[in-house]
């Protein structure tokens, strides 16, 4: 199945997905900002609820972990990539963890040779965490597929619950991680800087917390301005919450905590924002809802239509679980069991209905359970202006930003070229070609978080044509060259 060309998005571009059913059949996708590419692969790293990957900037992908090892970009082990999280519950599931949300890559601040892997395990009394742990990689290593050279660091010990996430700093350079206690209201903070895990604090959000063994996705909105998780009261009755926080890059602190009732007897899965941050999504396994992150109120969107997906005989129930805001916009949702489809919200940024849910709709034809990739925003700069935005890194606010860094190359070309930029902070962009007479021949969104695209107007004449980027009040043009 094949959905549009593969251009490189970055480092949110790749999801692996798939296990073993005895032939190693196991698929990826490849997005950019507008389509996907789908193929099916023979691998050997299966994914059951953890996942991670990354690619670098320019969309080349360079590693991912299901919790047990990490492979390298060859799908292989890589060096001293094996013996993650130690312990009975990797031993308990050797192909790969079923936490989901239970691991994360982050590129290392202020050394582009590094990268760092968060990870957790269960614990022997059931789904908390005992410890957060992080491992360091080397890409330079093995002729550039990578090595570890810190493994299974502990960063913070305690009961935690099941789900990492990241959010960068206000500096444009470190990262904030986030994992909560169990059976509580604290999330815990680690910062992340050139040095390492510089310092761990905790924080009440103040509101009711679970009765202990909860998996939740923590997501944070596309400009970091605020956190979702979720929450229940009991596990008879499972009356579910979603939680929603401000949150302060600068100096890592969470306020104006508000919860809503989403559910009654059933518990809360997956969640995401759409790429303007205007709406959250979250789920139970039955039901799908928008809520509009500013006036908070709810609308369900979709019920799960009872569709059974798998080869003969049919298996299982391709409800809802785990959400993912892929780079081209959309919002991927997997299922709870293990089924051969996967749900798609089309356009996240409209409300009701007219986000256009389509359950079952896309054909995976191997089998998948649960697992998306934990892709924080890579691309979130400095918060431009503030005292945090001390490194000099990324002023996006400067009206002359977008000019200054819109690029195209190669110009001359044959249709197929890169344009390379920064948009304005947390804002979405226009790509606009125009030919000399004015007509527009060619249109293409600018997620937030993107830098690069690859536009194909390989269908155009040959001619000069005008490139345009707007995105809020900035705007830039470049000539381009098309010879065939």
């Amino acid at each position: 199945m094949l959905a549009g060309l593969c251009n490189g998005q970055g480092r949110n571009n790749t999801w692996l997905l798939g296990y073993n059913t005895g032939l190693n059949e196991m698929s990826r996708f490849v997005f950019d900002t507008t389509a996907y590419t789908y193929t099916q692969e023979t691998r050997q790293m299966q994914f059951y609820g953890t996942e991670a990957t990354i690619s670098d900037e320019q969309g080349n992908f360079l590693m991912s972990s299901n919790g047990v090892w990490i492979a390298n970009a060859n799908n292989d082990t890589m060096m001293n990539g094996s013996g993650l999280n130690p312990g009975y519950f990797v031993n308990s599931f050797p192909n790969g963890l079923v936490v989901d949300y239970g691991n994360i890559i982050l590129p290392f601040p202020g050394d582009t040779s590094k990268y760092i892997l968060f990870h957790q395990t269960e614990s022997t009394s059931g789904i908390p965490s005992n410890e957060l742990f992080y491992s360091i990689i080397d890409i330079t290593m093995d002729n550039g597929l990578g090595g570890v050279i810190n493994k299974n660091i502990i960063a913070y010990s305690d009961s935690i619950s099941w789900g990492i996430s990241a959010c960068r700093h206000a500096n444009g350079r470190d990262w904030w991680v986030f994992t909560n206690r169990d059976s509580s209201d604290v999330i815990i903070k680690l910062l992340v800087t050139s040095y390492g895990v510089s310092s761990v604090a905790q924080q009440s959000l103040n509101y009711l917390p679970w009765a202990g063994g909860n998996s939740t996705q923590l997501s944070f909105s596309p400009n970091g301005a605020k956190l979702i998780t979720t929450t229940y009261d009991n596990p008879s009755s499972k009356n579910s919450y979603l939680v929603i926080s401000d949150f302060d890059r600068c100096t890592g602190s969470f306020s104006n905590t508000q919860t809503i009732q989403l559910t009654s007897g059933s518990y809360l899965w997956g969640l995401a924002f759409s790429p303007s941050g205007e709406f959250i999504y979250a789920c139970s396994s039955g039901y799908l809802f928008q809520i509009n992150s500013t006036t908070l109120t709810v609308d369900t969107v979709a019920t799960y239509d009872g569709f059974i997906s798998g080869f003969p005989p049919n298996c299982c129930a391709t409800d809802f679980w785990s959400m993912y805001l892929a780079a081209d916009g959309k919002i991927y949702i997997t299922s709870g069991s293990s089924v051969q489809h996967h749900h798609v919200i089309n356009y996240p940024d409209s409300a009701g209905v007219a986000c256009d849910v389509q359950q079952h709709a896309i054909p995976l034809n191997v089998w998948s359970l649960r697992a998306v990739p934990n892709h924080p925003n890579y691309y979130l700069g400095a918060a431009d202006g503030t005292v945090c935005d001390s490194l000099g890194l990324n002023p996006v606010n400067d009206p002359q930003v977008l000019d200054n860094t819109f690029k195209i190359k190669p110009n001359p070309n044959n249709g197929k070229f890169e344009i390379l930029y920064i948009l304005p902070q947390g804002e979405s962009g226009i790509l606009e070609v125009y030919n000399l007479e004015g007509k527009r021949v060619y249109r293409q969104t600018l997620p937030p978080w993107s830098t690069l695209q690859t536009p194909d107007l390989s269908h155009v004449e040959n001619g000069v044509y005008q490139a345009v980027i707007t995105s809020g009040g900035s705007r830039a043009s470049r000539k381009v060259v098309i010879c065939h």
